[in-house]
């Protein structure tokens, strides 16, 4: 497998793998790790810049390059191990500790810890081998870098520690493909009277989906339009998982009723849904409304028959212009 490199600093999400934190050493966040590899073949997908992502047949063995780095005025000692992870409730958890999975026991990084400098980077290797009698089926994990510092009088030890997530697809010769649909679209008010729109998201793919995008509304009786408005970030979900994404209108804006365009993204997939809705006039929330799924690139049907006319007028004149020149040519001197 060819790989490109990751030119792009790890970003909050690649730093913690959105995983729980435990209280940390004086230099909390003072550790980053990310990585430096990226497929080939994925390097246009920003999922693939933040986390390990890879769909691998039984038997296969690849590796990555990591970074890890000290922003601390001080050297560390950091500990490298991966662990458990799994997704529950539209997050992405990492398990506390050393707990482990199957996927953990096929990861094996060079270096069981790293001495770094204050201000300076190493580098290590993770290596995952993929038994040859794996089940099909995709796994979860975090590859962590960890600092740990006991109290003074000898007390517990605090731990800090930052991660890298691990989405590893064992199948056959063609990954499964990531989809999703967005069922419904609730409208509600908050205790601050400001309007919330959420978004059921089902994944029907057989790929985790790390959801991101933006929502945008137009007055149905008016000329007024909102937005674009971002979702907020931070649901996953497995394949098979339906959990709801959430968009806050920072605007102050009236009950409606409003068309909604929810266009969402992961990796490289996007999808866009429409719904109709109207905001309750109070703190609470409106019934749901199915959506509508927005076929990319749809163009009017007029848009489509008036160019088909004039190609089909040219090529009508084109064929008189033609016929009348050949007739000219055939009449005798």
């Amino acid at each position: 497998m060819s790989f490109a490199l990751a030119t792009g600093t790890a970003s909050p999400a690649s730093r913690d793998s959105d995983a729980a934190r435990r209280p940390g050493p004086p230099d909390v966040g003072s550790v980053g790790v990310r990585l430096v590899d990226v497929p080939a073949d994925l390097i246009r997908d920003p999922r693939a810049r933040q986390y390990v992502i890879d769909n691998l047949k039984p038997g296969t063995t690849v590796s990555r390059r990591i970074e890890v780095s000290n922003t601390s005025e001080s050297g560390l000692h950091v500990s490298l191990y991966s662990g458990a992870a799994d997704i529950v409730r539209g997050s992405f958890v990492g398990a506390p500790g050393n707990t482990g999975n199957e996927l953990t026991t096929w990861i094996k990084l060079r270096r069981r810890s790293l001495d770094i400098p204050a201000h300076s980077v190493a580098r290590d290797t993770v290596t995952i081998a993929v038994p040859r009698d794996a089940a099909p089926g995709e796994r979860y994990g975090v590859v962590w870098a960890q600092v740990s510092s006991r109290h003074k009088d000898g007390g517990i030890s605090l731990v800090s520690r930052t991660g890298i997530r691990v989405y590893l697809s064992v199948g056959g010769n063609n990954p499964p493909l990531p989809k999703f649909t967005v069922d419904t679209m609730t409208a509600a008010r908050d205790r601050d009277g400001r309007a919330v729109v959420q978004a059921q998201v089902h994944n029907t793919g057989g790929r985790a989906l790390d959801l991101a995008g933006t929502m945008k509304m137009s007055q149905v009786s008016g000329s007024l339009s909102a937005g674009p408005y971002e979702v907020q970030l931070g649901t996953t979900l497995a394949p098979d998982q339906s959990q709801p994404v959430r968009v806050v209108v920072t605007d102050r804006v009236d009950d409606g009723p409003w068309d909604v365009s929810l266009s969402l993204k992961s990796g490289l997939l996007r999808e866009t849904y429409r719904a109709r809705i109207t905001f309750p006039h109070n703190p609470g929330v409106a019934a749901a409304v199915r959506s509508r799924h927005q076929q990319p690139n749809a163009l009017h049907p007029a848009l489509i028959a008036v160019p088909t006319a004039l190609a089909l007028l040219f090529a009508v004149a084109l064929g008189i212009t033609l016929s009348y020149r050949r007739r000219g040519r055939d009449k005798p001197a």
